[in-house]
């Protein structure tokens, strides 16, 4: 590690000790408008470049047809709005997943919405797809400055939308970030939404994949579509996932969302009971995404890529995903918990151990 390196441990350890004081969301936006006013400092985004980025051809992926710098991406729900990519960047990213996005703008759930669990390095939101719309979205990724960096697109319904009529929100999602996202992610296991869960059963959920795949096809330069699921499916389910991305044809799968699940968890009970409702991740979830991805991968012969994501709070974590079958992987809770210093190690523990997921 490098002086500079440590050095950032160790402020990133006393600053994170103190913002943990305040309100989560409002944590959130301080910190990336921080990060935005930091970088315009001289000489900060070849010192960043340094500290956080490994530039090595071995570990470039090329997945669902898209060759990305490093396998490490940061998972959506953090850049929301497409506002924070090209700072994120100076990161060590290797991609980026901005959303969920809706077709129209909507504000979310009621305030407090983000929590939280420290004891168990885990965060609860519900949060409820907040966003500017696509139209926003999509006008901001037309100044992405560094050509090179993979964007996908998360979309989503809106909360009025009833599930009857969602397949119009994910088209018009679809149609809107289409030009300027490498892949999109259909986001159809977020706990936050109403009923929205309802469409990974197996009917819905094919009737959407299978809608936006046909106008993906008629593209010149059709884009790899994935899907994005719960934790929380059975194997049946998850039989059933294998089978709708046979038929659909999409490229692959996001494994896993935030869980419904309240087991296991240190944090006193009557605290989360209070804190309502809304999905947890970080920690609690490692062992679950883990078994989620292992038995896709498994169970249909490496048929198709998977993005492993839920509780990588170490490079052992990222290893152990990787080895489970997981093509890339995406940081989220363990990248507020564990600081930007988190995707170097992982890329230096892939080079050491010479794993790859399979493609």
């Amino acid at each position: 590690m490098s002086r500079f390196s440590f050095l950032t441990l160790i402020m990133y350890t006393l600053i994170r000790r103190f913002l943990f004081l305040f309100d989560a969301e409002k944590v959130h936006y301080f910190t990336t408008n921080s990060l935005h006013l930091i970088l315009k400092l001289p000489f900060v985004k070849v010192l960043f470049n340094k500290a956080f980025s490994i530039n090595d051809k071995r570990l470039e992926r090329t997945v669902f047809g898209v060759k990305f710098k490093n396998p490490v991406g940061l998972a959506a729900g953090f850049d929301k709005n497409a506002t924070m990519f090209n700072d994120l960047n100076y990161l060590g990213f290797g991609f980026i997943e901005i959303g969920t996005v809706t077709s129209l703008g909507q504000p979310g759930n009621e305030k407090p919405r983000l929590f939280r669990l420290k004891k168990d390095k885990a965060i609860l939101n519900r949060m409820g797809f907040n966003n500017e719309g696509v139209e926003p979205a999509n006008e901001r990724l037309k100044n992405r400055r560094n050509k090179q960096l993979i964007i996908g697109g998360n979309i989503g319904k809106n909360k009025v939308t009833s599930n009857e009529d969602a397949i119009n929100d994910y088209v018009i999602a679809f149609e809107g970030l289409f030009d300027n996202v490498d892949y999109f992610v259909v986001n159809v296991s977020s706990p936050n939404t109403p009923n929205l869960r309802a469409l990974q059963d197996k009917e819905p959920l094919l009737n959407i994949l299978s809608r936006l795949q046909t106008i993906n096809n008629r593209k010149n330069q059709p884009k790899p579509i994935l899907l994005k699921i719960a934790p929380d499916l059975t194997d049946s389910q998850l039989d059933d996932i294998i089978e709708i991305i046979s038929e659909s044809k999409i490229a692959g799968v996001i494994a896993t969302n935030t869980t419904i699940s309240r087991e296991n968890l240190i944090t006193e009970k009557s605290k989360v009971e209070n804190l309502g409702a809304g999905g947890v991740s970080g920690k609690p979830l490692t062992q679950r995404s883990t078994e989620v991805i292992r038995y896709l991968h498994q169970k249909s012969n490496g048929a198709f890529p998977i993005i492993g994501v839920g509780g990588i709070h170490s490079s052992n974590d990222a290893i152990e995903k990787l080895k489970a079958g997981a093509s890339l992987i995406q940081l989220y809770t363990g990248f507020i918990y564990e600081g930007p210093g988190l995707i170097k190690k992982i890329n230096k523990a892939i080079l050491k151990e010479g794993i790859y997921g399979k493609n």
